[in-house]
């Protein structure tokens, strides 16, 4: 496994697995439709929609991968607008996250099926996982090492995908278990997102 990350010094793939998992556990989106399905299905049809919605991360990936390739490739400096613009980003986010409600009523879904295939859509169709991925995953492109910059977009983006299914399919599981008490909190939730989406944007800013 390592032989294919060895572009990252330990301390940068700590320091990405610690960035990604904070952001996967942050409700956003794909969180929110996950436990409205497991609040109105059940246990099964939370799980369910958080797997769809980890299928259509690698949409994003296979963009992210091209797109960012052909950046760097031509403009190696673009990386350090493309971290500013991410911190700009990512403060939204934390502002709109701070202001955020409970969780909305009718986003969820019973049927396993539609679960599963507008977990997709509900991914595939948001630009939203585009912009992250534009302010995230430039910090660990190395673009003199041994692998190609997609190549390392596509491991990167892989990792991130495998980590935000499993944390989307546990919010889904427990939604499901819990039913309407873990919607009655997700306005401490989303505080709580508020802040470490700042934290995130502060490292950005500060990180070299």
């Amino acid at each position: 496994m390592w032989d294919h990350i060895a572009f990252l010094t330990a301390d940068q793939f700590l320091t990405f697995l610690i960035g990604g998992l904070v952001v996967n556990l942050a409700p956003g989106q794909d969180i929110v439709f996950a436990t409205a399905c497991g609040v109105q299905g059940g246990p099964r049809a939370g799980v369910v929609a958080g797997l769809g919605v980890g299928v259509g991360v690698f949409w994003h990936i296979a963009l992210a991968a091209l797109g960012l390739s052909a950046l760097v490739a031509a403009h190696p400096a673009a990386l350090s607008a493309i971290r500013y613009a991410g911190a700009a980003y990512l403060l939204w986010i934390a502002v709109k996250s701070w202001r955020a409600g409970d969780l909305p009523e009718g986003q969820g879904t019973p049927s396993l099926t539609r679960a599963f295939l507008r977990g997709i859509l509900s991914n595939v169709l948001n630009p939203k996982p585009i912009l992250f991925f534009l302010a995230f995953l430039p910090q660990f492109v190395v673009p003199g090492a041994n692998l190609p910059v997609w190549q390392q977009i596509v491991i990167l983006g892989g990792i991130f995908a495998f980590n935000g299914t499993w944390t989307t399919v546990v919010f889904g599981a427990l939604a499901g278990y819990a039913g309407n008490a873990i919607g009655a909190r997700m306005v401490f939730v989303n505080k709580l997102a508020a802040v470490l989406f700042a934290g995130l944007a502060a490292r950005l800013i500060l990180t070299r």
